[in-house]
């Protein structure tokens, strides 16, 4: 039987309704999980781990460097595979942001947690929770999302509904696994690696801007002016952006000027960048603007955190924005 850790960070999974209020909050932890779940031991020899026991609307990066620590730790401690229980409302995120931190994989890291708690009737946490175990059993040595019966890589994944079960999608990439009445992995599922030494470099004063008709680029430029060190810029269909009236395009140059990465990704679920493919998206390439084809926001934002506290040169930090380093770009 292969070994589990179950590692606890807080969220939905294992909040508690409070009396009076009928409001969600922090209760249980990470004994609760496995104590309300014991059909977790059928699957695996399980080992419960707390990391910190916080709503994942209040983590920051700085929080998920702690979790990479720990997912490093118990690879290191013997583990086969792991689960992260997560809260929903930023998974995407840290689970992108812990994607790039660890790189390759000897084994899966498989974040999951649920949009009802465990303590209510109807929670869809014991099918994730067992679901998210069995896939941290298999050949799947990736960080990815268990949720709703699939399986989905994490640095190809957003949270889309606020309210269904069916909470994550990955558009640009088919599931990792679907769990059916049999468990189907997909042929497109990476490659074991070693596990590396973690590098826990990054640089948290990125910028996300989302374009928008109207947009002052003033706005961005004083951004810029008071310390951004990276900029990820959602722009529309492929890539476009305003160039004539209310141009972006000196705030491309502003950032250029300052050595200030810019990443250009699609407010558009599906599809990628081309920017080559309109003047507009041409003229920012122009001016340095980095396509980021089928990049997610999560993993644009994580992607270019890392860049930035990794390599101190343009040209190197460039080459691995445009890089396909974990499967998050095809």
């Amino acid at each position: 039987m292969k070994r589990v850790f179950v590692l606890y960070t807080g969220g939905t999974i294992a909040m508690r309704v409070e009396a009076g209020s009928g409001a969600v909050g922090l209760g249980g932890g990470p004994r609760d999980l496995v104590l309300e779940v014991p059909e977790l031991a059928k699957i695996a020899d399980i080992e419960t781990r707390s990391v910190f026991h916080r709503d994942s609307a209040d983590l920051r990066p700085e929080d998920w460097v702690v979790l990479a620590e720990a997912i490093h730790q118990a690879f290191d401690d013997g583990a086969d595979g792991i689960v992260v229980a997560h809260g929903t409302d930023t998974m995407a995120y840290g689970a992108s942001f812990v994607s790039f931190l660890l790189g390759p994989l000897p084994g899966p890291v498989v974040f999951t947690g649920a949009q009802r708690p465990l303590s209510e009737v109807r929670s869809d946490a014991r099918t994730n929770l067992i679901d998210a175990t069995i896939a941290a059993t298999l050949d799947v040595p990736e960080v990815c999302i268990a949720f709703d019966s699939k399986v989905l890589r994490a640095v190809r994944t957003t949270k889309l509904d606020a309210w269904a079960f069916d909470a994550f999608a990955s558009p640009t990439l088919a599931p990792l696994v679907r769990l059916g009445l049999d468990v189907a992995v997909g042929g497109h599922v990476r490659k074991p690696s070693a596990l590396g030494p973690l590098d826990r470099r990054f640089e948290p004063k990125v910028l996300f801007v989302r374009v928008f008709p109207g947009l002052d680029p003033a706005m961005i430029t004083g951004a810029l002016q008071v310390g951004a060190k990276g900029l990820v810029l959602s722009t529309y269909g492929t890539g476009t952006l305003p160039s004539r009236e209310g141009s972006l395009l000196p705030a491309v140059q502003e950032a250029r000027d300052r050595d200030v990465p810019v990443l250009v990704i699609s407010q558009c679920p599906s599809g990628f960048v081309d920017l080559s493919r309109y003047e507009a998206g041409t003229k920012a390439a122009q001016l340095g603007a980095i396509g980021g084809r089928e990049l997610s926001v999560e993993a644009a934002i994580a992607k270019m955190m890392v860049a930035l506290g990794r390599f101190n040169g343009a040209a190197e930090r460039r080459a691995y924005l445009e890089a396909n380093v974990l499967g998050e770009v095809d």
